[in-house]
């Protein structure tokens, strides 16, 4: 059917054309072709433009990424800028709590030596609120199952009463940052107990 059209049309144009000049015809048949160049022109400059404006979204979409990369690790950095000092400052609130450990309780009824006491203790809630303003908490360790991502066993400890991988002692305190690990609890888990026959 759409043969039969083109054809129908074909000869309709040369019907007109009969009795038009040669040079007239040349002239028509150049304003046809050059018609059809700029048709064709103006597709393949659509077909260019279409293009740019695909490479022009993938160009915006990459800066959003890379913007939003940045942004994430300027938020990372921030948050977790203090790692380093957090984790040698760990070892100071380890020694001070030692220390607080080993007094023995009639030094603590010493009048002379009550001052004392009481300024290791302040200095150790104050590290202590120091450490939660900057997003540093301890890791909650006795009595609960080990958890690998939180809990260093150290020793296995024979307990009857006591689940087998259970925590049952903390030679040293675990603490996170935020959401990642400073350090991990290093603990003693709970074993069983074999009964010798």
């Amino acid at each position: 059917m759409t043969n039969k059209k083109a054809k129908t049309v074909d000869e309709a144009a040369e019907k007109e054309l009969e009795g038009v000049p040669e040079h007239l015809k040349e002239a028509e048949g150049e304003e046809a072709a050059a018609a059809e160049s700029d048709a064709e022109r103006i597709a393949d400059l659509n077909n260019k433009l279409a293009e740019a404006q695909q490479e022009i979204l993938y160009a915006k979409a990459d800066t959003q990424n890379v913007r939003r990369r940045m942004e994430k690790e300027i938020a990372d950095a921030r948050a977790y800028a203090a790692t380093g000092f957090a984790r040698d400052i760990l070892s100071v609130s380890d020694n001070l709590t030692r220390a607080l450990e080993a007094i023995p309780a009639e030094m603590r009824d010493d009048e002379k030596m009550k001052g004392l006491i009481t300024g290791l203790e302040a200095t150790g809630r104050e590290l202590e609120s120091v450490f939660a303003k900057n997003g540093i908490s301890r890791i909650a360790a006795m009595g609960l199952p080990l958890d690998p991502n939180q809990h260093q066993a150290m020793v296995e400890i024979p307990s009857a009463d006591a689940e087998p991988g259970t925590i049952v002692a903390e030679m040293q305190a675990g603490y996170m940052i935020k959401d990642r690990l400073l350090r991990p609890a290093m603990v003693g888990v709970a074993k069983s107990r074999t009964r010798s026959c």
